[in-house]
């Protein structure tokens, strides 16, 4: 199954060094080849190779509240980030009335990590997952411990940084780096870690030692790899195509309005005139202490509840 990766490289450095003569061109660029130390401008492999290597800092106090709610509408599209990644990762997709567009009822995954295709039915035994390319975990212990709140919620909700995929797989991974856990699907070791790499230095994170070296590892094997830029997959997502598509994803199957509408207003942030309840445990809990429902993108308290039926509200 053929795989689809966005061309798009970051900018390269223009400038040179005119102060130290030398007597001669090399001969590896005379000749078209390049010594084992070159780095391709804006390749992951030369992207990888600016990132600081420490080790990783204490787990302490991590916790997903710290990462804001799951999930926000980080971009203010009237959305949450979760049914946005699924929009853009999914084919064949059916939305559900009366939601702006917003909430994903069905489709298919190419799953990025498996190579697998899934089909996904919202409130459902689904199998897919929205991953963190760079685990939340991973990101707590090399460098996101120290950020400000809003930081961490942009990290989170970055679509750079996330990706539908197989649910099995992404449990698998957990919070590990390039060093323990790699997608089983091989073909695609370049494009994830490619990925990984695009992110930590669009947010400053180091890697350790040990992430580096399995980074490095993986990024030999294609050194001309592209680092992607911006928010993608957008146009072109790293999972293979469905058949039949000329490897485009086509636009979503949206229901016809019953009557024509203007521009979908944008959602502002609900203001928090609250402090936000504790964990209780279970909606049992948090109803017999009169509490609930809480609201995606809205309750903070969302997080720390089972959405059975995917319907974005828990303990209602």
């Amino acid at each position: 199954m053929p795989l689809l990766v966005l061309a798009a490289c970051f900018p390269s450095d223009s400038s040179v060094d005119n102060a130290r003569p030398r007597a001669e061109p090399p001969a590896p660029e005379q000749a078209g080849e390049r010594g084992p130390d070159h780095h391709a401008p804006g390749s992951a492999r030369a992207l990888l190779a600016s990132l600081p290597v420490r080790e990783h800092t204490s787990r302490s106090g991590y916790g997903r509240e710290h990462y804001g709610p799951a999930w926000a509408d980080a971009d203010r599209n009237g959305c949450d980030t979760r049914e946005d990644i699924l929009r853009r990762d999914l084919v064949d997709v059916t939305l559900k009335p009366g939601t702006r567009d917003c909430v994903v009822v069905s489709g298919t995954l190419a799953d990025p990590y498996t190579g697998t295709r899934i089909r996904f039915e919202k409130g459902g035994a689904s199998e897919v997952d929205v991953d963190h390319v760079v685990a939340l975990g991973n990101a707590w212990v090399t460098g996101a411990a120290t950020w400000p709140f809003r930081q961490r919620v942009a990290l989170a909700n970055d679509p750079l940084n996330l990706l539908a995929a197989q649910s099995a797989a992404n449990r698998a991974k957990g919070d590990g780096d390039a060093a323990t856990w790699l997608p089983p699907l091989a073909a695609v070791h370049c494009i994830y870690v490619a990925r990984q790499v695009a992110v930590k230095a669009k947010y400053g994170l180091w890697v350790a030692p040990a992430e580096r070296d399995a980074m490095a590892s993986v990024l030999a094997t294609c050194p001309e790899q592209p680092a992607p830029v911006g928010d993608a997959p957008t146009t072109a997502p790293i999972n293979p195509p469905e058949p039949g598509h000329a490897g485009a994803h086509p636009r979503p199957k949206a229901p016809a309005p019953a009557a024509p509408r203007g521009p979908a207003p944008v959602r502002a942030p609900k203001p928090q005139t609250r402090a936000p309840d504790p964990n209780y445990g279970n909606c049992k809990q948090v109803k017999a202490n009169h509490a609930g429902p809480y609201v995606r993108g809205r309750d903070p308290e969302y997080a720390y509840y089972r959405d059975s039926d995917g319907d974005g509200v828990v303990c209602e």
